[in-house]
């Protein structure tokens, strides 16, 4: 794999995304499953399906968008949802949970419109639905960079305030933390890092990535900063894995990603349950 490596564009491009998306995606992940909102990143890639089979649809209809990258749509109606995740969040205020499942469904409906239009599956649409090496171009490579240096400069600027509202908004709001600004804005960058990831992980699956490292970290860290770096630390070790056994099995990296990242999470609740084990008889 090395020699194709440096012989071969379009694999340093996927290397160098899926390096970036392994931090950025559990960066953000963690503050997600924390303020258990992991069903929102479901949502939002459902929405980014819609808007790139939209594209694909649009692309075969009207020249301008048969030159335009399904990924801009895709990010744009995946923004366009977090936003309107967070006004019905706002309007059934006692049944925030609504706003996810109504979104989703929208999502998925006019996904299904669309691609029905575009007279089913292309191979652009599925590798879009569950991630390709080969598909990875400098431009969305270069999306990618801006997105991921969007997110560390977010975190960077905002890690006190949503630090704050992610285990106590009552206390945040007393505090004078902006959760009204702050809010839609995190939603906004959360639906960024889908419309990053759904080149190499797949639209279905770039949830996964978002909350699965997320998921074995937890159980190790002592913090939540520990947490940051385990989540992170986790995801880079699924994309790196899953990518080169998807360069040698010849298939799809999203699905080889997430398979990466279970297995780390259950390896994680095995050894924790051996070492309870062993405490416990140390006890005796």
């Amino acid at each position: 794999m090395i020699e194709a490596l440096l012989n071969y564009q379009f694999l340093q491009n996927a290397v160098w995304a899926g390096l970036i998306i392994g931090i950025i995606a559990p960066l953000l992940g963690l503050f997600i499953v924390v303020r258990r909102l992991a069903l929102i990143a479901d949502a939002l890639s459902h929405v980014a399906l819609a808007g790139i089979a939209g594209s694909l649809y649009l692309s075969q209809q009207v020249a301008f968008f048969a030159t335009l990258n399904p990924i801009f749509l895709g990010i744009g109606t995946a923004v366009g949802g977090s936003l309107l995740i967070e006004r019905l969040r706002k309007t059934y205020k006692d049944f925030e949970e609504l706003a996810i499942p109504i979104i989703l469904s929208a999502g998925i409906g006019f996904g299904a419109i669309f691609i029905s239009l575009a007279k089913g599956f292309s191979t652009d649409l599925v590798g879009y639905l569950f991630g390709s090496v080969s598909a990875v171009g400098r431009v969305d490579l270069y999306v990618i960079i801006g997105i991921a240096i969007i997110v560390i400069l977010f975190i960077g600027l905002f890690y006190k305030e949503l630090f704050t509202l992610s285990f106590d908004s009552e206390y945040a709001l007393v505090a004078g933390v902006r959760g009204r600004y702050l809010q839609p804005l995190f939603m906004v960058i959360v639906a960024l890092v889908i419309g990053a990831s759904m080149r190499i992980v797949g639209i279905l699956l770039v949830s996964s990535l978002m909350t699965i490292p997320v998921a074995a970290a937890i159980q190790l860290a002592k913090s939540f900063k520990g947490a940051l770096g385990l989540s992170i630390l986790f995801g880079e070790i699924a994309v790196v894995v899953g990518l080169i056994a998807a360069f040698y099995l010849d298939i799809a990296p999203g699905g080889t990603i997430v398979v990466c990242s279970i297995i780390l999470l259950v390896c994680v609740l095995l050894w924790k349950k051996v070492n309870g084990m062993m405490k416990s008889r140390e006890g005796y």
